[in-house]
């Protein structure tokens, strides 16, 4: 390690530290549990807001974690809530080098859909654009796949399905939903052929992952509106659910994703995980397991 390196790691582990410091956990949505003999995040909360280890933040914040990726403390920064001057800084204590700009979305849910999703408390809902990448989810969508679905490296779909083996562990449809993910965003691609973002998120699948590579190159197209997938969850089992798309924006091409059990079992496994973590919010979950409220499989 070179002379120049410590001091930046030293300033790394005191920005993350300072930041953690000045967030309350309902700040970031977290209940709170216990008395805290510091103010400020508990570095397992931000490690499960940014959907990594807990033994990796703790090397990181001690400088033992070697060069963090870019789309890690990418995650990290939105789990800490960094203004995008904050983001900067801790790429360059971190990798040395400015971030690239944040992706920009083409249009922002409205509250009137925010309160829409919110008022369906047993039907997991969230909205996603374009590009696969998930803009708002409600409590039921988070209970079922995860407090880090829809943040940090759990916002995009499509990254999810191709780049996570757990995630292709738990999808028991994952070859027939994959490939109708290709599909879509072929489909999606002859509509924003000039989007920068779009374009790259393709050129990384492909690069990374075989089998996206060779449908693509078939050319199908699909459309994703409507169907059925069975899913292993680690908590409650198998569960089989409908997935409806619907479109909510059309110009900004935005789509309402609703999951709706297709059988008893699946509708009281819903409800099992609901009312779990509203306990667990409430405060009177503390037995449940972190590692369990930290998983997250892509819908």
């Amino acid at each position: 390690m070179t002379a120049g390196a410590k001091p930046r790691q030293a300033e790394l582990a005191e920005f993350l530290r300072a930041m953690r410091a000045r967030l309350a956990p309902e700040d970031v949505g977290l209940p709170r549990h216990g008395t805290r003999r510091t103010p400020g995040l508990r570095r397992q909360e931000v490690a499960q807001l940014a959907a990594v280890s807990i033994d990796w933040y703790i090397r990181l914040e001690q400088g033992r974690a070697g060069t963090p990726g870019a789309a890690v403390l990418d995650g990290i920064a939105e789990a800490l809530r960094l203004s995008a001057t904050e983001r900067g800084h801790l790429h360059i204590l971190a990798r040395q080098e400015q971030p690239l700009p944040q992706r920009s979305r083409p249009s922002d849910v409205s509250s009137s859909l925010r309160t829409l999703i919110a008022g369906m408390p047993l039907i997991p809902a969230y909205v996603i654009d374009f590009r696969f990448e998930i803009l708002a989810r409600n409590e039921a969508a988070a209970a079922v796949f995860g407090e880090s679905f829809g943040s940090g490296r759990m916002r995009n779909l499509a990254v999810m399905m191709f780049e996570s083996p757990e995630i292709r562990a738990m999808q028991l449809d994952w070859h027939r939903i994959a490939r109708e993910t290709t599909g879509n965003l072929r489909a999606n691609l002859a509509r924003h052929r000039d989007d920068v973002e779009l374009r790259g998120l393709i050129d990384r699948l492909r690069g990374r992952d075989a089998d996206f590579a060779a449908w693509w190159l078939d050319r199908a197209v699909e459309e994703r509106a409507h169907g059925v997938k069975r899913i292993r969850h680690p908590e409650v089992g198998e569960l089989t659910i409908c997935y409806d798309y619907l479109a909510v924006v059309e110009g900004a091409d935005l789509r309402l994703v609703t999951i709706t059990p297709t059988d008893a079992a699946t509708e009281q496994g819903i409800r099992t995980l609901v009312s779990r973590r509203a306990a667990y919010r409430a405060g009177d979950g503390v037995g449940m397991a972190a590692g369990a409220a930290n998983r997250t499989f892509a819908a």
